[in-house]
């Protein structure tokens, strides 16, 4: 095959540096949103408890991914295989935790059925953790995990670059799964954008006209952010599927050292970008940590002093993740048109 020939991708030290700290920020946003969900129940929904099995699967990705740029092996080492394992199992695991988290908006916003939706949470959890362990073991036991040269990788260990039928195996342990979700997401969101979109029309209908005070329809936060789940998802992954295909084709772009970066960081950032959309760039909970953040800092100097009043901030309104309500304002839109 072609990308025999190609010599090892050997990282710069500042390549290295931008993806550690890539990894880093994953991991951090990844544990916070996790601590958000164990910290405030008043915040918990369904969908932010899918958010939170992806976050946990993003937490153990950028950690394995840390431990391999960090080692950037030369070689077939066992810890290679072990990081290899870990990485291959949390990514594809996270691959399925995105796809799932779409089909369950789709199914409660579009069709209103939370509770098919709610039911197919232990199917969810078959398969975004089963499918993914299945494969992993598979690999491991035919010993297809291992060094890969940084063929297709940015410092990591991932399929064998001596097995016979790595192609076979690096779509099996990834790359079916990333284009399929390029597939699958834009298709459910753009559905689920469309049914919101002919809600807010069919609503505005019964909505007095003001002749002097123009009239304004706010669009949902929810609304605004699943415009940008796919369009994340893809400009992240999109690299390492382009690098993939150079690969195969035995193009020297594969080199490059700005897709490199890009493949780094589009690998190991996907929890980072979830806690900043899904935690920071929510008011509920942003608010939350601030506060918490605060109490915490000046704990010593409030503790002593007698003034010391508890913040409240259970007046915030809740946003969940997914849903149609908007924050700001504390609209609900209708799932279903209203009929005339």
């Amino acid at each position: 095959m072609a990308w025999i020939d190609i010599p090892r991708e050997n990282l710069y030290l500042s390549e290295q540096v931008i993806v550690l700290l890539s990894c880093v920020l994953s991991f951090i946003g990844s544990a916070i949103i996790i601590f958000t969900h164990v910290r405030w129940p008043e915040l918990r929904s369904r969908p932010r408890e899918l958010l939170l099995y992806l976050s946990v699967a993003d937490l153990l990705s950028a950690a394995s991914y840390f431990y391999g740029v960090l080692r950037d092996f030369n070689g077939p080492r066992w810890d290679c295989v072990a990081q290899g394992a870990v990485s291959t199992f949390s990514n594809t695991s996270s691959f399925f935790w995105t796809m799932s988290v779409a089909l369950y908006l789709y199914i409660t916003i579009v069709h209103s059925k939370k509770a098919l939706a709610d039911h197919m949470i232990y199917w969810f959890h078959l398969v975004s953790w089963g499918v993914p362990l299945v494969i992993t073991v598979a690999a491991v036991s035919l010993q297809k995990i291992g060094y890969d040269a940084s063929y297709v990788s940015v410092g990591w260990c991932w399929i064998n670059i001596d097995a016979e039928d790595k192609l076979m195996w690096m779509l099996l342990t990834g790359k079916v799964w990333e284009i399929l979700a390029y597939i699958i997401l834009p298709v459910l969101y753009v559905l689920i954008k469309k049914h919101i979109g002919r809600a807010h029309a069919a609503l505005s209908e019964y909505r007095p006209i003001l002749p002097v005070t123009p009239v304004y329809q706010p669009r949902t936060i929810a609304d605004k952010k699943l415009v940008f789940i796919p369009i994340i998802f893809i400009f992240l992954r999109v690299w390492s599927t382009i690098r993939f295909i150079l690969t195969l084709c035995g193009s020297p772009a594969v080199h490059n050292v700005i897709l490199v970066i890009l493949h780094g960081i589009g690998n190991t950032f996907q929890g980072g970008a979830n806690c900043i959309m899904f935690v920071l760039c929510t008011r509920a909970i942003r608010s939350r940590l601030l506060t918490s953040l605060t109490c915490w800092c000046c704990k010593p100097s409030w503790s002593s002093s007698s003034e010391y009043r508890q913040i409240d901030v259970s007046v915030e309104p809740e946003f969940n993740y997914g849903s149609t309500e908007d924050a700001g304002e504390g609209v609900k839109w209708p799932t279903h048109l209203p009929r005339t």
